[in-house]
């Protein structure tokens, strides 16, 4: 059975390929020795030709590396991390003590009618100020409104890192849907051009009407513009792909030989939703969101309640005296306190600053529950994905060794004359399809497994090994 993962048994050429335009009967020809036909020997010369693209090619893992270093979403995120983090410093500032020093200098001209007062002079001051929050309920409140803050941050980043591993999973495996698709095209294209050249040779010796000939020609019209549409696809698809990883030419591994598609762990859709709600970066910053809104309303109603410091000054002055005749002086001063301060009435702020954030509070715990609702939604159907994906793997493998037999009974009914050209070529257009499906169908199956992982909240780069496993040169 031909899998996704290699050239199969109707490999196009790549002189085929390079000669989208030439006439249908060249590709056509007589077998060659040993049984072996053109076409095989064809499918062997591409074989060969792509292997020196292959030893370039780059793993999944690796690429995600990349992809962690240059894709600018991500970085935006690290960057906003580091500033959430020196945000919450600067929130706990308020509970530590705060120094200042200041100083300054004067010129001064009197001019009075008491002529001794006559006089010009200068002064200076040095002071050194510093006090300590005794009881400050409010900046309390806020170092710790900013520890969860943190938490929200972490949970942002996880996000993050998250939706990069599938989207550089998603562009990985397009390229390699993108080129399976080509290879099946191309090999439609060589298998048509067969057909084509059979219908001229038989037409030619009066086995066939020019009706077989005219069907043949336009089946290959049709796959050479299915050709340069999937040619396209693929150039697009690594575009893509080099753009998210800072690279040019890259070249994803392929799956080996044979596959084994991984199986959902746990089987059951309620130990995936259940995971959901205890882990999904999305529900943690909800709560933390919700604890903050519960502490922002302990911290307006703060607002009402006094607060006590210890102050402490060391001042330095120098300048005139009052006395006659005028000396300069210098006085040194210094004071150690308390200092205490009660708000008696702040004109309804305070209280109405407290209503803001408790239906501030209120949005907060609604915001938790819409989360926890879309999340657990999004997982069953990740879940669901997924098992439907494998159901059609499954669907699809059979469907390709029925599309094979199916296409081996059409030739044997078309050389013994119970078939037309017309038959041979749908089956071989039905075969062809059934295989890119199922390329595609494997694709979506691994790229779904890491969503439903996404999906509930605990997916890790290191869930990108099992997949990498699967792949080689």
């Amino acid at each position: 059975m031909i899998r996704a993962h290699r050239v199969p048994d109707f490999a196009p050429t790549r002189m085929a390929h390079a000669d989208a335009g030439a006439a249908p009967a060249a590709v056509g020809g007589a077998l060659a020795p040993r049984g072996i036909s053109r076409l095989r020997m064809l499918t062997l010369a591409t074989l060969l030709a792509g292997t020196s693209g292959w030893t370039q090619a780059q793993s999944l893992v690796d690429l995600f590396e990349a992809a962690r270093q240059f894709d600018a979403a991500y970085l935006a995120a690290q960057a906003q991390f580091e500033a959430d983090q020196a945000r919450a410093e600067q929130a706990k500032a308020g509970l530590r003590a705060s120094v200042g020093l200041n100083g300054g200098a004067n010129w001064t001209n009197t001019n009075s009618s008491f002529n001794p007062l006559d006089r010009t002079s200068n002064g200076q001051n040095v002071a050194l100020a510093g006090s300590y929050p005794l009881y400050r309920p409010a900046n309390q409140i806020a170092a710790e409104q900013a520890e969860k803050s943190l938490v929200a941050a972490q949970a942002s980043l996880t996000s993050a890192e998250q939706d990069l591993i599938v989207r550089t999973a998603q562009a990985y495996f397009d390229v390699l849907a993108a080129e399976d698709n080509l290879t099946f095209v191309q090999a439609q294209k060589a298998a048509v051009a067969e057909q084509l050249a059979a219908a001229k040779r038989n037409f030619e010796v009066g086995a066939s009407t020019i009706t077989d000939t005219r069907e043949a020609e336009a089946r290959f019209d049709l796959v050479v513009a299915q050709e340069i549409a999937a040619q396209n696809n693929v150039r697009v698809a690594r575009l893509a792909l080099d753009q998210l990883v800072g690279r040019t030419g890259t070249q994803p591994w392929r799956l080996t030989a044979p596959v084994a598609l991984p199986a959902v762990e746990p089987a059951e859709v309620n130990d995936w939703v259940n995971r959901s709600q205890s882990e999904h970066p999305q529900i943690r910053a909800a709560s933390a969101g919700l604890e903050i809104a519960q502490l922002e309303t302990r911290r307006a109603d703060a607002g009402r309640k006094p607060t006590v410091d210890a102050v402490a000054q060391y001042q330095v002055n120098r300048g005139l005296g009052n006395s006659l005749p005028a000396n300069y002086v210098r006085n040194q001063n210094a004071s150690v306190g308390v200092q205490f301060n009660l708000p008696l009435y702040t004109g309804n702020a305070v209280q109405n600053r407290v209503k803001e954030a408790m239906a501030l509070e209120e949005r907060a715990a609604a915001d938790l529950e819409a989360a926890r609702r879309n999340i657990a939604q999004a997982t069953r159907a990740a879940y669901f994905g997924v098992v439907s994906g494998q159901g059609q793997v499954k669907a699809l493998e059979a469907a390709e060794v029925s599309s094979q037999s199916a296409l081996d009974a059409n030739r044997l009914g078309y050389q013994v004359g119970v078939r037309i050209n017309i038959d041979v070529l749908n089956a071989q257009s039905q075969l062809f399809q059934t295989k890119a499906n199922l390329a595609s169908a494997r694709y979506n199956v691994l790229v779904g497994g890491l969503r439903l992982r996404q999906a509930s909240g605990v997916l890790q780069a290191t869930d990108l090994q099992p997949i990498n496993a699967l792949l080689a040169r």
